[in-house]
């Protein structure tokens, strides 16, 4: 079955817009504010949101930086290869800042915790938000919700969310794939049940 598309070009842009005005509205001017993207994927829309927030508001310095989480997963040590980290790039420190924590897709929140934790290492936060591009809200498997959310999406667990953006896949898009529906899919689906 074909993808079935969330957000194509013009949603995509208009729903980043708007999340910028919904951070404007809430903070002001943004001093004070730290907006904090999550690797490897994060700050592709963190990134994508400095650009228009400095547009927007008529000013260039906006605290930003990006935030590696791969030794704070946990899931890196069951991983059947080394996992390669990101780069984490934070040049102040996060103490007393009110942080947005920035990722494309919220989905289980494991993601999101580990960013918490790595967050820690550079100080303590008056207040820390989370801005996504897309939550699977009927997913979390940890306590986690977004302050800003880009469109939610009802999706089952085998189904597929990909966030392409323009700078790495040519395009601006979200497609929501469907759950596999073959012989072996079936099967596993089946042992997964069977191991609850």
């Amino acid at each position: 079955m074909q993808p079935v598309t969330i957000l194509d070009t013009k949603a995509f842009g208009l729903t980043i817009t708007r999340l910028c005005h919904q951070l404007i509205e809430d903070h002001g001017d943004l001093s004070g504010v730290a907006i904090i993207g999550l690797q490897p994927r994060g700050v592709l829309l963190a990134r994508r949101l400095r650009t228009e927030l400095a547009r927007i508001i008529g000013r260039e310095q906006l605290a930003y930086g990006e935030l590696d989480i791969t030794f704070h997963r946990d899931d890196f040590r069951h991983r059947t290869s080394l996992p390669s980290p990101s780069v984490t790039e934070i040049d102040f420190t996060l103490d007393g800042r009110r942080v947005v924590l920035v990722d494309d897709v919220l989905f289980t929140g494991r993601t999101i915790r580990a960013g918490l934790d790595a967050l820690l290492a550079f100080g303590r936060p008056a207040s820390v938000q989370l801005l996504v591009l897309i939550d699977r809200r009927f997913s979390r498997q940890v306590p986690i919700q977004a302050e800003y959310v880009g469109k939610w999406v009802d999706s089952i667990a085998d189904e597929r969310v990909s966030v392409e953006w323009k700078e790495s896949d040519g395009r601006d898009q979200v497609l929501l794939h469907p759950a596999a529906r073959d012989a072996r899919a079936a099967g596993r689906s089946l042992n997964a049940a069977s191991d609850l």
